[in-house]
């Protein structure tokens, strides 16, 4: 199935924008899917320069995709410098909600899924904390090896969690006035100093609070937790999304309906995944993108039936 592609800019009133993405095919079947990147990253990892990944897999499978890059990321405005900083907290109250608007306004549904990768979905996660009402406008949600905590202990931990996220890059941060994640070759985009060091906190700390008010979101998320969620962790994933943290994040987001499900040749996959190629290695075509567009179909009709009897 053919589709188009297009870039809408969103503007954003605390100052910025955010750049999305979008994919429609000829011939739309169900809701709208949005999808949200992780830390150091932009939405690229949905979609590759030469037309590959889950966004244009989706689209030929007849969904319409918003995908986003927040503030800061490819070439939404502005680029992370000194001076130049959003908080983490903005990204959860003012972007998130921007997104889901653009995304229910362009397609001129009440109701999308929602696909996020690694930090991405603990960005969403916090935003459905702080925002009850924002659950009702997603049927369903994928998250991509998404984990707050990491709690596990080998080598891998110690080298990008322990010495690179809390170490040396608390000092770049400084340094720069910014996270030049990029120029260092730790990601593929660099990141604001306000949200890497809230991001730091979130990762070192045993409560799920936010630095600035205090929220709880365990105790906000324990009230409704989030829409039916499938929880996706690579086998071969040693620190950045290891199954037993991403187990330790479905605990925390509350009652939900949910599926936790670990990629690797044990549980019928071609491969032991990671946490970048889940998404991006061509075998995720045929291992990982039908089952994350399952999941969504699964619960189409619960979303249909809902409108139906609002």
């Amino acid at each position: 199935m053919d589709y188009q592609s297009s870039q809408h800019r969103i503007p954003i009133a605390t100052g910025g924008e955010l750049n999305l993405i979008r994919f429609q095919p000829e011939r739309i079947h169900g809701l709208p899917i949005l999808c949200w990147h992780g830390a150091i990253e932009s939405g690229r990892i949905f979609h590759s320069r030469s037309g590959k990944g889950m966004a244009p897999w989706l689209a030929q499978q007849g969904h319409e995709v918003m995908v986003i890059d927040q503030r800061g990321r490819s070439s939404a405005s502005p680029r992370p410098a000194r001076g130049v900083s959003f908080s983490q907290r903005e990204v959860v109250i003012d972007e998130v909600a921007a997104a889901l608007a653009a995304c229910l306004n362009l397609s001129g549904q009440s109701r999308c899924h929602v696909m996020a990768h690694s930090w991405g979905g603990v960005l969403i996660a916090a935003h459905l904390a702080r925002f009850p009402g924002s659950r009702e406008r997603i049927a369903s949600q994928v998250y991509f090896g998404t984990k707050r905590r990491v709690r596990v202990q080998n080598p891998s931990k110690w080298l990008y969690i322990d010495l690179i996220w809390k170490g040396l890059a608390p000092l770049a941060r400084r340094v720069c006035g910014y996270l030049p994640a990029r120029s260092l070759r730790w990601g593929s985009d660099d990141e604001y100093a306000a949200s890497h060091a809230d991001s730091v906190a979130w990762v070192r700390e045993t409560a799920w609070r936010d630095p600035e008010d205090d929220f709880d979101y365990v105790a906000a998320l324990a009230q409704g937790g989030l829409p039916p969620t499938l929880h996706l962790a690579g086998h071969r994933d040693r620190a950045l999304g290891h199954p037993r943290d991403v187990a330790r994040f479905v605990e925390e987001c509350g009652p939900h309906r949910h599926v936790l499900r670990v990629l690797g040749r044990e549980n019928g996959q071609g491969r032991d995944y990671g946490h970048l190629d889940m998404l991006t290695h061509p075998d995720a075509v045929k291992d990982v993108y039908p089952q994350a567009l399952a999941w969504c179909q699964a619960h189409q009709n619960d979303a249909i039936s809902v409108e139906e009897d609002a």
